[in-house]
């Protein structure tokens, strides 16, 4: 199955990058936002503070491809193992990564999740960016249906061993944070989203970040993105 509408041509020119030009996604506020730099202002400005040069990096939900691109080519990360669930993204995160000649980032099409298992059926939706792993959300805009691998967040972290972890994950960091050992990071940018997990939700994400030894770090965090740091 075709999971992706045809990209159109040309690239819009955001932080220095290029994000090439799609119907189904570089649309209406993306493609205003993009331009006007403001496009994951605050995960960007967050992943700047904190991740240096040679850094391991794992980043969970990949996007259009637009923080792993800017790691890759403004902090010129070691590693970077960026895991993206919507399939229909990864022909164009891919695409992006090779108009930045960002040629450090494994992009992996998978869901991680604490205990790994058979895969997932995922909703694709006529808007890319809606397509979820939800079937009742908007059932009339759903387009096909495609499986994705799940992946057990053990022995992903046995092998990157990350030293930076980006995580925006849609909710699912109640669950999966908490599972994981961390105790390699140095640094964390992750975006809450407390509309679904509430305060319980949000309490189990610190807790499992103090666990691994970080702090919250207030100047790198920006609403409902928190950052956490090792020391001081």
């Amino acid at each position: 199955m075709n999971v992706e509408t045809p990209p159109a041509r040309g690239f819009i020119r955001s932080r220095g990058m290029r994000v090439p030009r799609h119907p189904g996604i570089t649309t209406g506020r993306i493609r205003a936002a993009l331009r006007a730099e403001t496009f994951e202002r605050k995960e960007c400005e967050a992943v700047m503070r904190v991740v240096q040069q040679g850094d391991r990096v794992l980043e969970l939900g990949g996007g259009i491809g637009y923080v792993s691109t800017l790691i890759a080519t403004q902090r010129q990360a070691r590693r970077l193992v960026s895991y993206e669930a919507n399939p229909a993204l990864i022909p164009h995160i891919r695409r992006m990564h090779a108009a930045n000649d960002a040629e450090r980032i494994e992009l992996r099409n998978a869901l991680l999740t604490p205990e790994g298992g058979a895969p997932l059926p995922f909703y694709l939706r006529k808007n890319i960016l809606s397509s979820s792993l939800d079937g009742t959300v908007d059932p009339g805009a759903i387009t096909g249906t495609v499986e994705v691998a799940r992946q057990a967040i053990g022995p992903v972290l046995e092998e990157v061993r990350p030293e930076v972890l980006i995580c925006d994950i849609e909710g699912g960091e109640a669950e999966l944070l908490p599972a994981g050992d961390w105790s390699s990071l140095r640094a964390a940018v992750i975006e809450l989203h407390p509309q679904w997990i509430g305060q319980s939700g949000v309490q189990a994400v610190f807790d499992a970040m103090q666990g691994a030894g970080l702090s919250y770090f207030p100047r790198a965090s920006h609403g409902k993105v928190v950052t956490f740091r090792r020391g001081w």
